[in-house]
């Protein structure tokens, strides 16, 4: 395990200076990192995907706790430097580890194998539900998962419908996935020093709650519904089904009162309006 000391002289070693642009905050901290593992609930069958693994601290907790563990790293130093420093800690079980220097929102279910089970990971701040929603999307063999983001953005993603910040984030998860909080982490476990609390979420796969409904049409009502958030639906939504009243009758259809607003509605509504988009709407998309 990495502590504070083992993260410097690492850094340094590398010449690796934190940058805000990448959302670089190493967890130094081994309790927090055996915390992590342990809320995931992972088994030894387990494949792991880990996103932004940096100087490894998480990657060693995840190594030899699973089968398999697929670390996806953009900073080319990192990326270099993983493969030594897991065989440098983790000895004879480092060859569960495969590094791949790319981009995570990029990444494809291709280049991993084999296939991730589970997501976990101290996500970077910047990047973290754009890669939550492309690693569920890309990955239909992902099964749940435990990150660890900006506590604003754990709050957002297992907020539910009438909370003050429901919103888009909350509603694409819960199209994938059942989504909770799972505690709370200091910014002294971290370094540098984040100036702001992390927390973690844990959330595991269901079937959406309409599979006859394209993913895309119903992120385009989401999208919709939340881009002015003190509008009614008839007219936030005016523009995706070309005008308000027809955007009135297909909340109708779909047993929606038009002068509710999106913050009010649960996914399995949204897709109710999807599946009722006027054709204009679908020939757009």
């Amino acid at each position: 395990m990495l502590g504070p000391g083992e993260i410097r002289e690492l850094a340094a070693r590398l010449g690796v200076v934190p940058t805000k642009k990448r959302g670089q905050n190493f967890v130094h901290d081994p309790n927090t990192v055996r915390r992590i593992v342990a809320a995931a609930a992972l088994t030894t069958d387990d494949v792991v995907v880990e996103v932004g693994p940096g100087l490894g601290s998480l990657t060693l907790a995840l190594v030899p706790a699973v089968r398999h563990t697929h670390a996806v790293e953009i900073d080319p130093v990192l990326a270099g430097a993983l493969p030594e420093t897991a065989a440098r800690y983790a000895g004879p079980v480092a060859d569960r580890l495969t590094t791949h220097r790319a981009d995570a929102l990029r990444i494809t279910a291709a280049e991993l194998d084999p296939a991730p089970t589970a997501l976990v990971a101290n996500l970077p701040y910047n990047v973290a539900v754009p890669v939550v929603l492309h690693l569920l999307a890309e990955l239909p063999s992902l099964r749940g998962g435990l990150v660890m983001v900006q506590k604003e953005v754990a709050d957002r993603l297992t907020a539910g419908p009438g909370s003050k910040v429901y919103g888009v984030p909350s509603v694409k998860l819960a199209w994938y996935a059942d989504a909770r909080p799972a505690g709370r982490v200091p910014p002294t476990v971290f370094w540098p020093v984040p100036n702001v609390d992390s927390g973690l979420v844990a959330f595991t796969r269901r079937e959406p709650p309409r599979p006859d409904v394209p993913r895309k049409r119903v992120f385009a009502v989401v999208d919709a519904a939340f881009a002015q958030r003190r509008k009614t639906l008839r007219a936030a939504l005016a523009g995706w089904a070309g005008s308000p009243d027809a955007a009135a009758r297909a909340l109708v259809a779909a047993g929606i009162d038009p002068s509710a607003r999106g913050e009010s509605l649960s996914v399995a509504q949204f897709a109710a309006i999807a599946a009722s988009a006027p054709t204009s709407a679908i020939a757009a998309q």
